[in-house]
């Protein structure tokens, strides 16, 4: 699955060069973090854009590969035009369900469009996508990201929460990549996932199972 942060780049939730030029040069260029991921143990003084992630794997989605997804935007930056970018062919069912303080929400395509995003603003969105994956054997594993808040070649900070309801009695859990550190939270029982992180960089996450 993929919906990523960043501004106006492919595949991405972007923004304008100018405008966004000007929002972000409000925050320290140190905050401007060029390596591959880095995690972070404290938050920013500063509010960071806040992606979140709810998704509900159900019985049909080991046969399908598709699981249902409801995803949430706060504290996005403000920009005159944004887009939140899926892989075509991995979403469905995409609608917007929250606009809060964005003067126009649609979709087109794969794709959300954003029209002047405010500060404080929220977007929730729902659908369902392709992100299951039978490995074979009785293996499964589900792929999430890159994640990431890019303007031009730094990127700044961003956290993100990612929740998983699976059904205990079908799938087991073996393994989360990454693991648990300091600017990453794991917590997991039977038939429930959740991640809370913080972090510069791209982050891809993958969450494997098997069959009992």
């Amino acid at each position: 699955m993929c919906a990523l942060l960043a501004l106006l780049l492919p595949v991405a939730l972007s923004a304008g060069p100018s405008r966004a030029a000007t929002d972000l040069s409000f925050e320290s260029a140190a905050l401007v973090n060029e390596g591959s991921l880095h995690f972070l143990e404290a938050a920013p003084a500063k509010t960071v854009h806040h992606h979140q992630n709810h998704i509900l794997i159900d019985r049909d989605s080991l046969d399908s590969g598709w699981v249902s997804l409801t995803q949430c935007h706060d504290h996005l930056d403000a920009v005159p035009l944004a887009q939140i970018t899926f892989r075509e062919g991995f979403i469905r069912n995409l609608k917007v369900e929250t606009a809060v303080h964005i003067e126009e929400a649609w979709i087109e395509g794969a794709s959300v469009q954003l029209r002047n995003v405010e500060p404080g603003a929220r977007l929730c969105l729902s659908a369902q996508t392709r992100a299951f994956h039978d490995t074979g054997n009785g293996y499964y594993n589900l792929t999430n990201g890159p994640y990431m808040r890019k303007f031009l070649d730094g990127y700044y900070p961003m956290q993100v929460t990612l929740e998983i309801r699976y059904p205990a009695e079908l799938l087991n859990l073996i393994d989360v990549t990454p693991p648990a550190q300091p600017g990453f939270a794991l917590d997991e029982h039977p038939g429930f996932i959740r991640v809370d992180t913080l972090f510069e960089g791209e982050l891809q996450t993958l969450i494997q199972f098997e069959k009992p």
